[in-house]
C-alpha cells in the first residue's frame, strides 16, 4: 500500500500504469511478455465510481489523465469538474517556515547566537519535510509467484484463465473492502480539525 499526496502525486501512475503503451491481450506468447513495454491502460472498478460524474462513468471504462488530475490532483469530479468535499489543504513548505521562523528570532542575539538558532530552525524544519494531503491509496496486487511460473509455461488459453482469475481476485478484495474496511469522516471539532464521526461510504471509486 502506497499513500498518493494530493497535487502532482497522481503523476507517477502516468509514466507506466495509465500509459497504455502495450497492447497484450490475456493469451499473448510468452515471448511477447519478455519483449513488451508498458501496461494496459488503466480502468475505473468499484461500486463508488455510480457517484461520480452523474454517473456517466462505467465499470471497466478507461482512465483518462486528465480524469486522474482531477480526481487525484484536484479532489473534484472526474467528469463534470465539481468539487468532492472541501478543498485538499494546503501546507507550508520548509522553506517557508524556516523563513517565518528566522524572521521571529529575537533581534538582540548576536552573531553566533542568531547562526546557532538558524542552522537549528533549518534542521528541525528540514526534518519534519512537506506535509501533503492524502489524495487516495496505491495498491499493488501480486500474484503468487507458483502462479507466475504456471502462467509462464502454460498454452495460451490456461494462461487466459490464469490472468482472468487474478483480475476476479482483485475485484473480490475491492467487494471486500468496500463492505468491510471502507469508511470516511464527516465533521470538524475543535482547533485541530478533528473529526466528529466516521461513517460508511456508497464505495470505492478505484483504477485499476
Amino acid at each position: 500500500m502506497r499513500v498518493m499526496s494530493s497535487g502532482d502525486g497522481y503523476k507517477y501512475l502516468l509514466r507506466s500504469v495509465v500509459a497504455g503503451d502495450g497492447e497484450r491481450s490475456l493469451s499473448t506468447p510468452l515471448t511477447r511478455y519478455y519483449a513488451e513495454v508498458g501496461n494496459p491502460p488503466g480502468r475505473w472498478i468499484g461500486t463508488g465510481i455510480a457517484q461520480l460524474g452523474g454517473g456517466r462513468i462505467l465499470s471497466g471504462n478507461e482512465v483518462s489523465e486528465k480524469q486522474l488530475q482531477l480526481l487525484l490532483g484536484m479532489g473534484r469530479d472526474p467528469v463534470t469538474g465539481d468539487p468532492l468535499g472541501r478543498a485538499y489543504p494546503e501546507y507550508s513548505t520548509p522553506a517557508e517556515r524556516i523563513r517565518e521562523r528566522v524572521e521571529g528570532l529575537d533581534p538582540e542575539l548576536g552573531p553566533a547566537s542568531h547562526a546557532e538558532a538558524v542552522a537549528r530552525v533549518e534542521a528541525e524544519e528540514r526534518q519534519r519535510g512537506t506535509r501533503k494531503a492524502v489524495a487516495g491509496y496505491d495498491y499493488t496486487f501480486s500474484l503468487p509467484k507458483s502462479a507466475s511460473v504456471l502462467w509462464a509455461v502454460a498454452d495460451a488459453g490456461t494462461q487466459a484463465l490464469i490472468a482472468e482469475a487474478h483480475h476476479a481476485a482483485i475485484a473480490e478484495v475491492i467487494e471486500f473492502m468496500e463492505r468491510e474496511v471502507a469508511a470516511t469522516r464527516v465533521g470538524a471539532t475543535g482547533a485541530d480539525g478533528g473529526a466528529v464521526a466516521q461513517v460508511d461510504t456508497f464505495g470505492l471509486a478505484a483504477t485499476a
